[in-house]
């Protein structure tokens, strides 16, 4: 298994290979179910390396998904892996909690940069969400779910936060799904990012804040980007031109969709490094809106941040 190939950062690979194969599924037929994973019905199953794509990433496109990095030597996973198990039970189905064994599936723990356990994400519309790490009291617990719900629903999943959650993802009074997330969830599982890009730009015209549609806009873009390129003569044309933005900032993007992401960073903090005036300006720009396509606090983002203003300052 290769991590690229399942992208835990949303549209930039799912958005645009996942909605391919769902319409090739549509063209072919009515899709057929699979069986349904043992545990599922009580919201808790057991993932591995080669259940991933299916059992979290597909999954999370109706029902948002919270991962469990445990491992059996871990004594914090041993309190806070009931707490989570009696949650999703009580959860009625609004939320899946998928157990990973990181000591099994050393290479899904790997693409996931699990550095210590227990290791909590979520899942959403097959995107990464902020989690935490520790066994956190329960009503931390709760608190951290009640925010997944609230996201989930404002990206289009059909879910409710639970009574009385601690919900920081929404303003007061804020519907729980704008319809245009709705609108630029349908545009993106269709093909139409062009639509789901003006669906975007109307929910930050309301809303300029709104980190959600801020991260799906950066995504969407990106992909009409990459769409329109040509990656032999882009490729050809960076090699020629080592100290083109243009040219680099090409490349970074096809790396950074194909989820070579520390290449794509590498690429134009190395232009940054090399170059100054106009071109540095252009590379830095490019960069810091390729962060905007990543969840908030992103490790790899951090580090090429950090790195960013090492080279600037």
């Amino acid at each position: 298994m290769q991590p690229r190939d399942f992208s835990l950062y949303g549209a930039v690979d799912l958005g645009a290979r996942q909605a391919a194969a769902q319409r090739r599924q549509q063209a072919s037929g009515p899709e057929q179910s699979g069986p349904v994973p043992d545990g599922a019905t009580s919201g808790v199953i057991d993932v591995t390396e080669q259940t991933f794509n299916t059992d979290v990433v597909e999954r999370s496109r109706t029902t948002p998904v919270i991962m469990d990095l445990w491992a059996e030597w871990c004594e914090p996973c041993k309190q806070l892996s009931p707490v989570l198990e009696k949650l999703a039970a009580a959860g009625g189905g609004q939320w899946i909690l998928a157990k990973v064994d990181v000591d099994a599936n050393p290479q899904l723990s790997a693409a996931l940069q699990v550095q210590s356990i227990p290791m909590v994400v979520a899942v959403i519309g097959g995107q990464l969400v902020d989690g935490f790490l520790g066994a956190l009291p329960e009503a931390q617990v709760r608190q951290w779910i009640g925010q997944v719900l609230a996201a989930a629903a404002k990206m289009g999943l059909a879910v409710s936060a639970p009574p009385g959650s601690d919900d920081t993802l929404d303003e007061p009074g804020e519907p729980a799904m704008p319809p245009a997330y709705a609108q630029a969830r349908e545009a993106m599982e269709r093909g139409d990012y062009d639509a789901a890009a003006k669906a975007f730009e109307a929910e930050l015209a309301q809303s300029p804040a709104d980190t959600v549609a801020k991260t799906g806009l950066a995504q969407v873009n990106l992909i009409r980007r990459v769409s329109s390129y040509d990656e032999a003569a882009v490729r050809r044309d960076a090699a020629e031109h080592p100290a083109d933005p243009d040219a680099q900032a090409k490349v970074a993007d096809i790396d950074l969709a194909a989820g070579r992401i520390d290449e794509a960073f590498d690429r134009l903090l190395g232009l940054v490094r090399r170059t100054s005036g106009d071109e540095r300006d252009k590379a830095r720009a490019h960069l810091v809106g390729l962060f905007e396509i990543f969840p908030p606090r992103d490790p790899r983002v951090n580090k090429a941040r950090s790195a960013l203003s090492a080279l600037l300052f």
